[in-house]
């Protein structure tokens, strides 16, 4: 093989060796950063990594909100309508957050049925519902209020 070749299949295989670890790299920082979405329930069947970042969601179970009296510091409870896990937060919480609404909640699993929150998302008015926390819900059997508009849920009037 003449040196001309030969430099140019080095150069060639030294550059598909770098992109090669490039994307690699690339790949496995993406993964280390996704947050998977459970149900309470799923929590509940040890589904979910403990100490890892994940996101849990569901309704806010009515009368579970303990607040500290010193601090920012509040737990709470939610439910998919077949398991129910702890949530602890501190910080401050959105303003729609309240009993009986959906919540999206993401931090770390320390216990089988405890989350350390460092984000606490609630919905944004009164008809909109996270599709993660529907299609949770909806798996385990709560009844789903008809959304306006949403011709495929209203009662049919054919019987």
């Amino acid at each position: 093989m003449k040196a001309h070749r030969r430099n140019k299949l080095i150069a060639i295989l030294a550059g598909l060796a770098l992109l090669s670890g490039a994307v690699a790299l690339i790949l496995f920082a993406l993964n280390e950063n996704i947050n998977h979405f459970y149900a309470p329930t799923e929590v509940k069947e040890g589904k979910a990594p403990l100490n890892k970042t994940i996101r849990v969601g569901g309704l806010v179970v009515p009368g579970s909100i303990e607040r500290s009296t010193e601090s920012l510091y509040v737990e709470f409870k939610i439910t998919d309508n077949q398991s129910q896990m702890i949530i602890s937060f501190d910080n401050i919480l959105p303003d729609l957050f309240k009993e009986g609404q959906g919540v999206i909640a993401e931090g770390q699993l320390v216990e089988p049925n405890k989350l350390v929150a460092s984000k606490v998302l609630a919905k944004h008015d009164e008809t909109y519902m996270p599709p993660e926390v529907e299609a949770s819900l909806q798996k385990y059997g709560h009844p789903m209020q008809p959304r306006d508009g949403d011709e495929s849920k209203q009662p049919s009037d054919k019987y």
